[in-house]
């Protein structure tokens, strides 16, 4: 029950258990403290108006309302324009404004809280009540105010991140309705000046879908093509032809060291000019590239948590390469065939390992290592780990993409996510593996026109639309009298589970289906003391025989 007390002021009877708690009961007052609690966290000063100052209160919630009709209009833009949203959100200048208010709202709660207290008077409680009610103030600023800080804090990391891996160029447009950027991967060392891409794929994304092509260049591909307008055709307008050592890998190291000058104001001339020569070989205009430390990446692995992959056969971690008998040494260790969750290091080797089989084979496991990364970077785990995969992200990559388009190109990667991507790779399995030496760049040109018209909309050409083909070490294409899938000609044939030379399709995402090799023919385990006694004896045929089929991989 309530008691009557008079206002010392006005000698009125002071009967409301909310506003006037001496009054009351000590189970009101107990009551009436969680309710404040309650109202300060769920309306923020909705507890002024009813048991404090009002004209606070008021104010409190005039931004209490003003929050929450900001948050239906972000909801909106989400459901209705979610590239507006996210560019919103990812551009520098807006995202400041955000941080900002974000602590600000951050203080305001907490000193809504600290006046809440006030308002409930802790002495007026029993004292077995106090406890509950500090620990539960405690709880509801950490869900309140807390929350807000850390939304900040991220936010700024993000930020920050964005702003050392993005550039503050100017945007870019679409080219015949597709985005196209060049991927690379490539190691960086204290011998080396500027990085040797060892890995190059371009991700061809339609720009109304998000429908995404990629197209794999070996780095072994000889006489590259520069595209119309680059520099580097004034030292080799035939190509890049000199000689055997005329790699297109080898382009960005020949440019950083020799050629800089020929790219006056450009950040990393020997990416920009390997991003030429990729263009006119593949014959389409790319707009940007991302480069990749293959050395950090091991650390953004690491951040997600490990990657989860299904082997097709045993991969070394090689040791190191004896110049004199042109082989490898002891491995340093072994990835086993089958379903595995790899670290940063372990996915690092089994993207760059080649002992024993060839760089085709390699290429499909980096291609393995990218979709792993994609599929299972999903929401909850860049939320849970969004600082660790941000920090790595700044050691590891690099890009000239414009950070004025990135809320574009993240929702682009949002319609992207599910879709299946076309596949094309310039050598086994769409290409004789000796046509990376001697390559017809007019059928490049057309496989990669035919690609790109499966991966543009509703009307993309299906393969039973277009003739089967395949092509030759000698680039000719031929067409199959049959209308099946034919292997590619020449001594390496496609791993088991991949379809050769099909326009319109091209090279599937790598399927699950196939069967990792875990035993020997004669049905022994296939285990590392099996491959390291193989090793010691010197049977590298034998060993080579076992892990044939360590291209084949899957995303789990």
């Amino acid at each position: 029950m309530s008691r009557s007390v008079q206002h010392p002021a006005t000698g009125t009877a002071m009967t409301d258990p909310v506003r006037y708690p001496s009054g009351a009961s000590s189970p009101v007052r107990t009551k009436r403290a969680f309710v404040l609690l309650l109202m300060t966290l769920l309306v923020p000063g909705s507890a002024q108006i009813v048991a404090g100052d009002r004209k606070l209160g008021r104010t409190a919630l005039r931004v209490t309302l003003g929050v929450w009709a900001l948050l239906v209009v972000a909801v909106l833009l989400l459901v209705f324009n979610r590239t507006l949203l996210i560019s919103i959100i990812t551009n520098p200048y807006a995202s400041l404004v955000i941080i900002v208010v974000l602590v600000a709202l951050a203080l305001w709660w907490a000193f809504l809280f600290i006046n809440t207290l006030r308002l409930i008077r802790p002495v007026l409680l029993a004292p077995g009540a106090r406890p509950a009610v500090v620990i539960s103030l405690v709880l509801a600023l950490v869900l309140s105010s807390g929350t807000l800080g850390y939304a900040a804090y991220l936010l700024n990391v993000g930020r920050n991140a964005i702003g050392n891996i993005f550039s503050a160029g100017p945007s870019i447009d679409p080219v015949e309705g597709r985005y196209n950027f060049l991927m690379m991967g490539g190691d960086a060392g204290d011998d080396r000046t500027g990085r040797r891409p060892d890995s190059l794929s371009v991700l061809s994304v339609d720009a109304k879908t998000g429908q995404t092509a990629i197209i794999s260049v070996p780095r072994n591909l000889q006489n590259a093509q520069f595209s119309e307008g680059s520099p580097m055709r004034e030292i080799y307008p035939d190509g890049y032809d000199c000689g055997d050592e005329c790699l297109i890998n080898a382009i960005n190291t020949e440019v950083t060291n020799e050629h800089a000058d020929l790219y006056p104001g450009v950040a990393d001339p020997g990416a920009q000019a390997t991003l030429e020569a990729v263009s006119g070989t593949l014959g389409l205009t790319v707009q940007a590239y991302v480069l990749v430390d293959m050395e950090g990446f091991a650390k953004l692995i690491d951040a997600m948590g490990g990657i989860r992959i299904k082997a097709g056969g045993w991969v070394p971690m090689s040791g190191y390469f004896d110049e004199v008998t042109r082989t490898h040494g002891m491995p340093l260790g072994w990835i086993p065939a089958g379903e595995q969750t790899l670290d940063g290091d372990q996915a690092l080797w089994y993207g760059r390992s080649r002992e024993y089989v060839d760089d085709y084979a390699r290429i499909q496991r980096q291609q393995c290592v990218q979709q792993a990364m994609l599929k299972q970077l999903d929401p909850a785990t860049l939320l849970s780990k969004f600082e660790d995969i941000a920090s790595a992200g700044t050691k590891v990559v690099d890009s000239n993409i414009s950070s004025s388009q990135l809320g574009s190109f993240l929702d682009l990667a949002i319609k992207a996510k599910g879709q299946e991507a076309k596949r094309l790779t310039i050598g086994p399995p769409d290409f004789d593996a000796s046509f990376s030496t001697v390559p017809d760049f007019d059928v490049i040109h057309t496989r990669v026109d035919q690609l790109l018209a499966s991966a543009s909309g509703p009307q993309a050409a299906t393969p039973q639309d277009v003739m089967d083909d395949r092509v030759t070490g000698d680039g000719i294409v031929q067409a199959s009298a049959t209308g099946g899938h034919p292997q590619a000609s020449g001594p390496l044939r496609p791993a088991a589970g991949l379809r050769a030379g099909v326009p319109g399709q091209q090279t599937p995402a790598p399927s699950s289906d196939f069967t990792p090799v875990t035993t020997t023919p004669d049905g022994e385990p296939i285990t590392e003391e099996l491959l390291t006694e193989l090793k010691l004896a010197g049977n590298e045929e034998a060993i080579r025989e076992l892990v044939a089929t360590n291209g084949q991989c899957a995303p789990m």
